[in-house]
């Protein structure tokens, strides 16, 4: 095999392939980017059996031929090699050549014939949504999947079409995002939990245009994404996912219109008094025009007013800071609206028409501090 590429082609790619090579494996093939030129295109591919991508990359193919390299050693090189064009050259007995100007490297390859190829999915009916809508999707809801592997749903997103809908939603057990979008046309209902690792390098790789299309496509047990020259497939998890529809709720006793950016700022600032690793709740108190915001810790307290537009009681609550912060943090509106039932239930953040929706429980507090 002999191929010819410039130095920003090769890194462009092998950055995109990267995101698929395991940290640790009993499998060191899996450690590999294997490099395809057997056709008329040149294709790295990587697979960690959970999470496979494969890339298509702008060469001249001189040398048919394929050959797997070890992922992070043939990134290293990419990355210090000079700025021109790149020769990639590999013997019968799989010895690699890289060269680019005066620079030259050898390095073992490995036989592509034992590679784990990405596994073939049917190209039926796809959805197709710009990059822009998909990544912001994502960003708007993937804060709140757990962390933990204690429950595997969780670490995880709902990905739901249904009445020509899709929602995107995520859970950690304290809190629940949802995102829903309008789709152009008619969808068949479907629903399928997408792993987050896999959601979080998506996001990544996506160039994020408004004009640019990412089509997705679905198997019984895998959902791939195709865009840009690139194909991102997945294991999708198994299992049920939680009913969240039966977890919201449209009641509420207190309804405040606030300025997102002044609530945002505010709690940023009591969270100068919070040290790491401790839980002290930020208190809300909804009175009249105002909401009043107190945190009291071991490094001192503080209190600030904010004007607001109330419909309803009035109502004393804490919060986990850090949760209304994820949730400000994602929306873009200027004014949005809180709904809150009583100090033990859930508050939810949403739009009037519902594209987005985020439901944080409460804490308890001392009544005394407050």
């Amino acid at each position: 095999m002999k191929i010819i590429c410039s130095k920003n082609n090769l890194s462009k790619s092998v950055n995109i392939a990267l995101k698929a090579v395991p940290n640790r494996t009993t499998m060191p093939i899996l450690e590999c980017i294997l490099i395809d030129a057997s056709s008329n295109v040149i294709k790295f591919t990587t697979n960690d059996m959970e999470l496979g991508i494969e890339t298509i990359v702008t060469g001249t193919i001189e040398q048919r031929g394929i050959i797997a390299l070890d992922a992070k050693i043939f990134s290293e090189i990419i990355r210090r090699l000079p700025d021109n064009d790149v020769t990639i050259q590999s013997d019968e007995n799989l010895n690699v050549t890289i060269t680019c100007e005066k620079a030259k490297f050898n390095i073992p390859g490995k036989s592509g014939e034992d590679f784990a190829y990405l596994p073939v999915i049917e190209r039926e009916q796809s959805l197709t949504i710009s990059q822009f809508t998909l990544k912001e999707m994502i960003r708007q809801t993937i804060f709140s999947i757990a962390v933990n592997e204690n429950n595997r749903i969780m670490t995880g997103e709902l990905f739901q079409i249904e009445d020509n809908k899709l929602k995107i939603a995520s859970l950690d057990g304290h809190r629940i995002s949802i995102r829903t979008m309008e789709l152009k046309r008619q969808y068949e209902d479907m629903k399928v939990i997408v792993p987050g690792k896999t959601l979080n390098e998506i996001s990544k790789i996506l160039s994020g245009e408004i004009d640019s299309q990412v089509s997705i496509f679905f198997s019984s047990n895998h959902i791939m994404f195709e865009f840009d020259d690139t194909l991102v497939v997945s294991r999708l998890i198994e299992g049920e996912y939680f009913r969240i529809d039966q977890m919201l709720s449209s009641d509420y006793e207190t309804k405040v219109d606030i300025n997102r950016r002044e609530l945002l700022n505010c709690i940023d600032r009591a969270t100068l008094l919070i040290r790491e690793g401790d839980k002290r709740p930020i208190i809300i108190h909804v009175s009249d025009d105002l909401m009043e915001l107190k945190i009291d810790s071991a490094i001192g307290s503080m209190n600030e007013q904010i004007d607001i537009e109330k419909e309803g009681k009035d109502i004393l609550i804490g919060f986990n800071p850090k949760f209304l912060m994820d949730a400000l943090k994602v929306i873009d509106d200027e004014i949005i609206s809180i709904y809150l039932m009583n100090p033990k239930a859930p508050c939810f953040i949403r739009d009037d028409e519902e594209e987005y929706t985020y439901l944080i429980l409460p804490v308890n507090f001392n009544q005394s501090r407050a």
